[in-house]
């Protein structure tokens, strides 16, 4: 029987509280794309993008229309692209960058991401060919995104990488300075990076991957938080916590049934649904919005981490119940640039640099679209990253560096980038050097927990 309840329930979280799916990502694997020559390597890509993902865009809309359900973002993702150029004799990656950025331009995609390397233990000659690319590739691409693995809970952190890294998002932001640096934008840093990771920057198509699949990112910061407001602030954290799972558990639903029947659609497999929380600019659609409902006078507060804990929790127990294919980054995403209420609180102080740098330690991802001064050090930069790695290896979970270094600009301008990505105070970095440590190299060894075999 049809629950009048539930129905008016859904309507209320789609039309009120920003309910959405945030993307429907095609994971495509370009394995069989590889030649010795690099102009059959960009033919063989391009065909094979546009032949599966021709119909993505179209159907999602369509299904949007026929449910009412709004589907933010439709994307593909692929085969780390180090992979696929190295059986090249002359290796061209930013050649094959312009062909990726075509095939998703073509197949109406507004992001493309598997430009990426996993590099946690060493780099082999085609690592190291596309991360020197990368600048080159971010600056004269649209739709492009780039992702590199640095570290692991198995291999420890590469830290030669994790320099070069730092080298190469100064680069990236540096070549896109007419647009405050948006390269580095497109690009992040991880610690046990995911392979069907739904989200952008960060989404490649995983070597155990099948030949293509559907992943699905569903978002919903204000339904939390209305739930939450809800309770009244009598409610004990139980209840709260409780009451979250509820409904991460009604949001997991709506959209497993997105990619299910959409994966259908285009005779795919369904791969996995990603339970992140991942806000907007869009006032109501703040995961920061949800600390204020928990009581907190506002994000950066005392408690701040705790609450974040909490909620990454609640939404992981109440997704699971929905679906036996849970994946991806799932958690809350804290993205300062993309979040209005992070946005303010770090405009006012009350968010620092250090306080983001905890809070990652209990949530997905990392430090995520931060803005910092374009004349900050490399090593610094080295530095931050080699902290967020740390805090994935020794915990055993995903972290990722999102950082823009913004040419000509310092603290107290701002930056602003307009539609999902927002706007961001450029924050302070601690001014101490990191260089003698950075500048070391070698690889800082995996914790002991790493040899559970």
């Amino acid at each position: 029987m049809i629950n009048q309840d539930l129905i008016l329930e859904t309507i209320n979280m789609i039309k009120l509280y920003n309910l959405d799916i945030r993307t429907v990502t095609m994971a495509i694997s370009l394995r069989d794309c590889m030649d010795s020559d690099v102009n059959v390597v960009c033919e063989n890509i391009y065909n094979k993008i546009t032949s599966y993902a021709k119909n993505l865009v179209e159907y999602a809309d369509e299904f949007e229309n026929d449910y009412s359900i709004p589907i933010v973002n439709k994307r593909i993702s692929v085969t780390p692209i180090s992979l696929v150029g190295e059986a090249c004799k002359n290796p061209d990656y930013v050649k094959i960058a312009k062909t990726l950025d075509k095939a998703a331009k073509d197949a109406g995609v507004n992001f493309i991401g598997g430009y990426s390397a996993l590099v946690e233990k060493g780099m082999t000659k085609g690592d190291k060919l596309l991360i020197e690319s990368i600048p080159e590739a971010l600056a004269q691409t649209e739709r492009l995104c780039s992702s590199i693995n640095v570290a692991s809970s198995k291999a420890g952190i590469n830290m030669d990488a994790v320099l070069k890294m730092a080298e190469i998002i100064k680069k990236s932001a540096e070549l896109t300075k007419d647009a405050d640096g948006i390269g580095a934008a497109k690009l992040v840093v991880f610690c046990n990076t995911p392979g069907d990771n739904p989200f952008m920057a960060g989404a490649f198509c995983g070597i155990g991957e099948p030949e293509c699949a559907l992943n699905v990112g569903v978002s919903g910061p204000g339904v939390v938080r209305a739930a939450v407001e809800t309770l009244g602030k009598t409610a004990d954290l139980s209840e709260l916590a409780n009451k979250i799972k509820e409904i991460a558990y009604k949001i997991t639903t709506t959209g497993e049934l997105v990619g299910r029947k959409l994966a259908e659609k285009l005779n795919i497999p369904f791969g996995v649904i990603d339970l992140s929380l991942a806000p907007t600019p869009a006032v109501g659609d703040s995961v920061a919005g949800i600390f204020q409902a928990m009581g907190l006078e506002h994000a950066g507060a005392h408690g701040t981490t705790a609450a974040l804990a909490m909620l990454n929790d609640a939404v992981k127990k109440g997704g699971i119940m929905a679906s036996s294919h849970v994946g991806g980054l799932s958690g809350a995403f804290i993205p300062v640039s993309e979040d209005a209420g992070m946005i303010d609180a770090a405009s006012k102080g009350y968010l620092t640099f250090d306080k983001l740098e905890a809070m990652t330690s209990v949530c997905s991802v990392g430090l995520d679209m931060i803005a910092i001064p374009g004349d900050t050090p490399v090593e610094t930069i080295a530095g931050i990253i080699a902290d967020e790695m740390a805090i994935g290896m020794i915990n055993k979970k995903t972290t990722a560096v999102r950082i823009i270094p913004v040419s000509g600009k310092n603290i107290g301008d701002e930056v602003i980038y307009g539609g999902l990505l927002g706007k961001a105070p450029i924050m302070r970095v601690n001014s101490l050097s990191s260089a003698g440590f950075v500048r070391r190299g070698g690889r800082i060894p995996a914790p002991v927990h790493s040899l559970n075999n």
